[in-house]
This record gives C-alpha cells, structure tokens and sequence, in this order.
C-alpha cells in the first residue's frame, strides 16, 4: 500500500496536475507508474489525449513497447539479478500482475546474454569437439543432413544409486502413511512432487562418447523455450566423416578464440556463431489504397508452418497416407497420367523450411513430429541389414503407423515464388502443389487453430498492411471491434488485433483450406466455370478497379 501510494505520488507533476482537476481516472494515473521516467510518461498522455481510446492498457502497452518481458527466455536464462547488478532498469506494476515486469535496457541484456553463452561455449570447448555452433534459438530442421552419434548412457555412481533407492523408500512409506486419505496434506503432496523431480534428474543422465567422435563431431549451444541452457551434443557434419589428423588445438577451441576475437592457431576453425535479434525486419507496407498479395517470405512462413501442422496429423492417419502415397505411386506407374517415373524408382524427399518464422521448432506440431520421430528412432535395430526382418514381426496397426510417420515427410504444403525460367517449380506447379495439400489436408480434417495456431505480431499482423490487418477483425471480432481500431497507428493497431482475435478461430487465407466452408472466408462469391478456383493469395493479381473495390466492401460488410 505504501508504495503504490509512493509510486503514484512520482508520476509526472504535469500529470498530477490534470488528474487534481479530473483530466484523466485514477486508473489511468495507476497506468503511467510502470515507468519513472517524467518525459516518456508526458510523451504519451500527449499522444493518447487527443483520442477517445485512453484505456489503462493501451497506457501501459505504449509505455513498455521497447522493452522485454522478464518471462522473455533471454531474461530468464541471464537472470533478473545480474541484469539488474550492472545497472539494467527493470519496469514495474505495483497495480496489477505484471509477470515480473519489464526489462527496460535491451541492449544490456542482449550483451549479458552473448557473454554467458560465450562463456558456457568455452567450457563445452575443453570437451575436444571439432566445432561448436551458438544461437539463441535454433530453426526447425537445424540437423538435418547431420549424423548423430550413438553414445553411451554415464552409469550411475554407488552413491547416486543409494540416493535414488533412499528417494524410492520414502516415497513409497509417505504413500502407504496416507493411502486411506481422500486428499494429501499441502506439505505431503509438495515432497511427493519433489521427489517425483529428483527421480526424473537421475533419468537424464550425460552421454559419454568415442574420443575419435568427438574429435570430428560438434555440438549446438542455444537458449530453450523456458529460458534453461540447451546443449546438443554429437552431431558430424558430412564434410567430417573421414577422420582426419587431429590439431594440436581442438577446432572447438580455435572456434570459442574466435568470439573474442583471437586469431586461430589452426587454419582450418569452424566458427561457433551467436546470432541475437532473430530475422531482418521487411519494411512496411503502407500502402492502403488496395489490397496487395501477401509478401512472399509471409507466405512462405506460413505455408511452413501448415505443411509442419499437415504432416503431424497425416502420420497420425495411416489411412489417409496410405491412400496419399498409393495416389502418388498411381501417378508415377499409370502412363495416361503423364508419370516421369522409370520402371522401379520410388523416393521419399522431405522438403525444408529455408525461410521459417521465429519459433516454428516449438510449435505443437513440430514438437509432436519430433517426439513420434523419436520414439520409432529408439525402436528401430541399428543395423540396416535387421530392418526387413524386423519390420515384418511387426503388427499390422504398428506397420500402419510406421508407415503414416514416414509418408508425413514426403508433404510439402509450401509456397514458394514460382520460376519462370524452368530452373525450379514453376507457379503452375505451386498451385497443383497447395491444390493437393488441400485435398489432403480435408482428408485428415487438418484445422490449423486446433493445431495452436493464433495470429500475433510476430508472425502475420504485423507484417501485412493496415487494410488488411481490419478485415482480420471484421471477420474474426466483428464490425464494432473493427472500428475502434481503423484511427490507430499501424504497430499500435497490429497489437490490439492480436487481443482481439487471439480467441476467435481466425486464419488467414494462406492456412485455410479451399472449398472449405470457413467462417472467416475473404471471398464469399462462388467461382465461375468447371476449374477449381484458385486461393486470392496464389492469384498474384495485383490490380483493381475501384469498382472491384467497392463490391469488395460491401461483400465484406454483407459478411
């Protein structure tokens, strides 16, 4: 109480002053404390004074658009304490939850975070690996094209092994002690819960491997999704399969030198690379005479994460890629269907993401891919010449859902731009491309929402114009929601929509499915003629007539 009261009283004087004569709510006033600094606060009471929209979390949201979240992973894993030691400003709310506040010096934190990363890339140095890679976040597909190494579970010490049976007693004597009860008691259920966490430690134990492996392999050094150290370990590069003879200083080392600027004492290094700011900003678009096709990067971030979100639910619907795969043999064997194929030749080709947005590799569908991806990894014999024979003491429904998971990868739901000059696929093929991924996507009843997708910021809203970023919230939130946002700026107006719509189902037309009856469709009108009609974001047109636009609006506000 007596620092919220504080805290109110060091608010601008000049604001003080146009509350004491009722210019602006307590709530309001309450909104302007997260920041102490006078002139950014006088700033934007200016800005919003003269419009109608002055609500406490706008406020807030201006006053804190250029900081960090203290639940950011590059927060948590520096740590508020040493941000906050060298003199890093943290951003409170005493008037509402704030997650822990923001970080107001985001330079400072990103310089803090480089040093700790460095530091931990140069003890995993003195492991001897050939190189080591350093990143705040990895994309998907990261180790594709790289071979793991098998190494060997670090076995457990006597006396790691007299803690683990200690910790198994005592859980098992506190559950017999209270197995008559209906509910455990607060500080019961709390010890269980400890000794469930010190159990599952002992599960994770350190892989030790070859010396002559990991002279020649490397590891990935990166931030996780909860802010904790990632470390992944073990992973040779092809260009390193053949041994070669061993430096008298590890390329590990020479790599870790490097971030310091060092020159390496061997010629040959394989650099170990902090990047910290993630993709190049595009610049904006705001042009709003009419809408323009989306970006093609935009697109092809977002049919990135479609083909991640199809193949998941394909591998779990062996039916369905049992009829995708027998439809492609079909086109390959049958002449009348025009089929390149030669007399045996079946191949599977897992198509990457080589523009992907920040974050794809934690979405639910590609922690799904991997966690199935590995569960059959672990299954699998280690020799090639045991998979026929193991294969066939297979089930039936296991065969199945093998079978699905590997079909998965050969789907390829991306948009690219096409090639006129026939050195790739061509815009006729990328059309058949999301043509057919359509057809299966409806097979599966793929729904992207349900696949956790939500518009954000980051990853539509605020790359698309502000035309566009009013028609998602006519469609997703209504014509009311929609006008209390077409006077703001075009960053201001991207957050808002992302509240409105987080919770509405929206998608934009890139993740929908053609033909399908979608309750935020743009084009409502029924295509004329026998062909299917193409999605308005393939159609790369970019003209229209103002009449055109017209019958636009009103199909829009008809919706």
């Amino acid at each position: 109480m007596v620092k919220q009261r504080l805290r109110l009283a060091s608010v601008s004087p000049a604001l003080l002053d146009i509350y004491a004569e009722d210019g602006m709510s307590l709530e309001q006033l309450m909104a302007f404390t997260v920041t102490a600094d006078h002139g950014r606060q006088e700033q934007v009471w200016q800005a919003i004074s003269s419009s109608w929209q002055k609500e406490p979390y706008q406020i807030r949201r201006m006053l804190t658009e250029k900081t960090v979240r203290a639940s950011d992973r590059r927060a948590v894993f520096v740590g508020l304490d040493a941000y906050e030691a060298i003199g890093g400003v943290v951003l409170r709310d005493l008037f509402q939850s704030d997650d822990g506040g923001w970080l107001e010096d985001v330079a400072l934190l990103d310089r803090l975070v480089a040093e700790k990363l460095k530091a931990e890339a140069k003890t995993i140095a003195a492991e001897g690996w050939r190189w080591i890679e350093v990143a705040i976040d990895f994309p998907y597909g990261h180790t594709r094209d790289l071979r793991e190494l098998d190494g060997v579970p670090a076995d457990l010490s006597a006396e790691e092994q007299a803690t683990i049976e200690a910790l198994k007693a005592e859980y098992a004597r506190l559950e017999a002690e209270h197995e008559s009860v209906d509910e455990l008691p607060d500080e019961i259920d709390q010890r269980l819960g400890e000794i469930e966490t010190a159990l599952a430690a002992f599960d994770d134990r350190p892989v030790i491997y070859q010396p002559a492996d990991v002279a020649r392999a490397g590891v990935f050094v990166g931030i996780d999704a909860q802010g904790a150290l990632l470390v992944d370990r073990g992973y040779v590069r092809s260009e390193d399969e053949v041994p070669t003879a061993e430096p008298e200083n590890s390329d590990a080392e020479a790599a870790v030198a490097a971030l310091d600027g060092a020159e390496p004492s061997s010629p040959v290094i394989q650099r170990a690379v902090i990047t910290i700011g993630g993709q190049v900003a595009e610049p904006e678009d705001e042009d709003d005479d009419g809408v323009k096709p989306l970006p093609d990067r935009l697109l092809t971030e977002l049919t990135a994460e479609r083909t991640l979100a199809l193949r998941d639910k394909l591998a779990t619907t062996p039916s369905v890629a049992f009829q995708a795969v027998l439809h492609k043999f079909c086109l390959d064997v049958f002449s009348r269907y025009s089929s390149y194929g030669t007399a045996m030749e079946i191949s599977l080709r897992s198509a990457s993401f080589p523009v992907q947005a920040q974050g794809l590799k934690d979405t639910p569908a590609a922690k799904a891919i991997d966690a199935r991806h590995k569960a059959w990894e672990e299954r699998l014999p280690k020799d090639k010449a045991d998979l026929w024979d193991w294969l066939i003491s297979l089930t039936g429904d296991e065969q199945a859902a093998l079978f699905a998971h590997c079909a998965s990868f050969g789907v390829n739901a991306l948009y690219e731009k096409g090639d006129r000059y026939g050195g790739g696929a061509t815009q006729h093929m990328v059309e058949q491309r999301i043509t057919e991924a359509d057809r299966i996507a409806r097979a599966v009843d793929l729904n992207m929402v349900g696949s956790g997708w939500r518009p954000t910021v980051e990853n539509y809203l605020g790359r698309v114009p502000k035309r566009r970023i009013l028609e998602a919230v006519l469609e997703g939130a209504g014509e009311r929601a929609a006008q209390l946002l077409d006077h703001l700026k075009k960053g201001d107006m991207a957050k808002e929509a992302e509240r409105l719509l987080a919770e509405t189902g929206w998608l934009p037309e890139p993740l929908r499915m053609t033909g399908a009856a979608q309750a935020a469709s743009v084009d409502a009108a029924e295509p004329e003629g026998d062909g299917e009609a193409l999605p308005e974001f393939l159609s790369r047109d970019d003209e229209e007539t103002p009449a055109d636009q017209a019958d636009d609006s009103r199909m829009i506000a008809a919706e």
